[in-house]
């Protein structure tokens, strides 16, 4: 059976339990129990539903229909992984768009009922739902009996700069401001922060799938899925319960809603329903409101600062020397493809000392490839790098002192004028927004434009945002902040660190993205108020070859010139010498 034939059997097998049941409806989202964008392999449910693979997608099973619901990332992507499944696109981010809540009540009606993992449905989503929700944990176990068990990886410690005891001070302080006698952390980005903890249980993300309860005179981490038996872990734990932190097993969250007393803050974007419902069920008082954790994790300490710039000369090292390989080995007529191109990658990454592990899986696109912005380059017969056209490489690194992402479109030779064009525009955009001189209190939303204005004057555009918020080794991908055209009032601040990323895509040709991840810092304060401005941490070389220079400013020019000296003078007396010989040319002023 192959897996595009699975999939409709699969979703016939639910529609039986479906029919059994009496259910109208089954919605399975594309999420795990601490609603986290990047899901451990256990609960990628709407993959092993659909066979869709995107990072953002969710499922709806009706007795006649099955929709997935993505956005504007994936619509080429989804377009090629659903056909001939039985499931249809919904498209998302688009004016015509229904939600699906909308769309459940439109087709069902209000009498409808709907079954959900209630496991990894999100509290809030959940009850956006029409009809009667019916939550199912585990849903499909029944189906799914291979499926893997709940991760345990190695745990450490590390120091950010801010001690646990400084961090539970300070929550404490906001549970004393709310009225609240706990809060219960969902997210594992923020439990991990807290903690200052990192493991691997969830792949390119050093994270601890777990909850975390603070009370004001306790702590209790419920983490253990089984007898630990790593010697780092011990330790590790060892060291927390010296501190008056309790372990308690993973499942033992359930038994929250029969032994929590008081008002407990929860965050119902992170709160799964199952927990949702069990302690209302309780009765227990609930103060809902957003997470505090993510943002003052956004801001970034000095020693996270720091630790972030020396991440990007080792990341930045290893980039211009993967550069140097993939020109030289195309020049040399070498058959290299997509898959051999980000094996590369991650082996020069692997020599810088700091490093850990990738950030991300590398995005490794040649030509039509480069034209979906979540490409998954195949590990066989991956298309090989031609000595003409547009090479495109999105991808990052996790080091023990921060965390990377960094996007590079390269010419491999002989492009067309509107290859050529396009470069340059999104060029012009990236370096728009690194450019920002912008009042204190701004949101991302109000400087997406900057990014986007040289390609709508030439009416082209890109589905994805602009920018998103990057931890210090942490996830890749962080809030509150973001910059893309949704209305987040979220303001930055000095120390937040966001990604500079505009792109155009052509699909079945080729695609073009520019990233390096800006620092927010202070610009000084006039008599019209304080400002803020951004500083470049990517150190790696954008190619000028294909430029067309009459569509850059002076002041654009000059930007890309001094950038161009900076990340000469830096990296280069850690490079060889022949590869510092090469990048002096990539650099020299236009």
């Amino acid at each position: 059976m192959t897996k595009k034939t699975a999939m409709p059997e699969r979703i016939e097998m639910l529609r039986a339990l479906m029919r059994a049941k009496g259910w109208d409806a089954v919605v399975v989202l594309g999420s795990d129990p601490h609603c986290s964008e990047y899901p451990a392999e256990r609960w990628k449910q709407v993959e092993w539903l659909s066979g869709f693979t995107g990072e953002a997608g969710d499922l709806v099973v009706t007795l006649d229909h099955a929709g997935l619901w993505t956005d504007t990332r994936y619509f080429i992507q989804a377009k090629q992984q659903l056909a001939h499944t039985g499931v249809e696109l919904h498209k998302m981010r688009v004016p015509e768009q229904i939600p699906i809540p909308e769309w459940l009540g439109m087709a069902l009606g209000d009498d409808a009922l709907i079954a959900v993992d209630g496991l990894c449905a999100g509290a809030d989503f959940t009850k956006s739902l029409p009809g009667t929700v019916i939550s199912v944990p585990d849903l499909l176990s029944r189906f799914w009996t291979d499926r893997p068990a709940i991760p345990q990886t190695p745990v450490v410690t590390v120091d950010p700069g801010e001690s646990r005891g400084q961090k539970l001070a300070w929550i404490r302080r906001f549970l004393e401001k709310n009225d609240c006698d706990g809060i219960l952390l969902t997210a594992l980005d923020e439990i991990a922060w807290m903690l200052n903890v990192r493991a691997s249980d969830i792949e390119y993300n050093p994270l601890v799938i777990s909850y975390l309860l603070i009370t004001r005179e306790d702590v209790v981490w419920y983490v253990l899925k089984q007898e630990v038996e790593d010697p780092d872990s011990r330790g590790t734990f060892e060291l927390l319960a010296t501190e008056g932190i309790r372990l308690l097993p993973y499942e033992d969250v359930g038994l929250l809603a029969s032994e929590f007393q008081g008002r407990l803050y929860v965050d119902v974007s992170t709160l799964n329903y199952q927990l949702y419902d069990n302690l209302t069920a309780a009765g227990i008082p609930l103060e809902e409101g957003i997470s505090p954790v993510g943002a003052r994790k956004a801001v970034k300490n000095g020693e996270e600062i720091a630790g972030m710039r020396k991440a990007h000369l080792q990341d930045g090292i290893a980039m211009e020397r993967f550069l140097y390989w993939l020109e030289k080995s195309v020049e040399a007529g070498r058959e290299i493809t997509e898959w051999d191109a980000a094996v590369k990658l991650g082996q020069l990454r692997a020599d810088q000392p700091d490093y850990l592990g990738d950030s991300f899986e590398t995005i490794s696109a040649y030509g039509p490839g480069a034209a979906l912005p979540h490409y998954v380059t195949p590990h066989y017969h991956a298309p090989v790098i031609r000595d003409e056209g547009l090479y495109l490489c999105d991808s990052g690194g996790q080091y023990n002192c921060g965390t990377t992402d960094i996007t590079r479109t390269v010419p491999m030779g002989r492009c067309s004028a509107l290859e050529c064009e396009d470069y340059t525009l999104v060029l012009k955009g990236h370096i728009a927004l690194a450019m920002a001189v912008f009042p204190e209190g701004t949101p991302g939303c109000r400087l997406d434009v900057l990014s986007r204005e040289p390609l709508w004057r030439c009416k082209r555009n890109f589905g994805h945002g602009t920018g998103h918020g990057v931890g210090w080794y942490l996830g890749v991908h962080e809030g509150p902040q973001d910059i893309r055209q949704n209305l987040n009032p979220v303001p930055f601040q000095a120390g937040m660190i966001t990604s500079d990323e505009p792109g155009i895509y052509r699909e079945g040709l080729y695609g073009v993205r520019h990233e390096n991840l800006l620092l927010c810092t202070g610009a000084g304060e006039t008599e019209f108020g304080r400002w803020l401005c951004f500083e470049t941490l990517t150190l790696c070389h954008f190619d000028t070859g294909i430029l067309v220079r009459d569509l850059l400013s002076r002041e654009e020019t000059d930007w890309l010139n001094a950038y161009h000296e900076r990340v000469y003078r830096t990296l280069s007396p850690h490079l060889p010498p022949e590869i510092a010989a090469w990048l002096r040319g990539k650099t020299q002023a236009i």
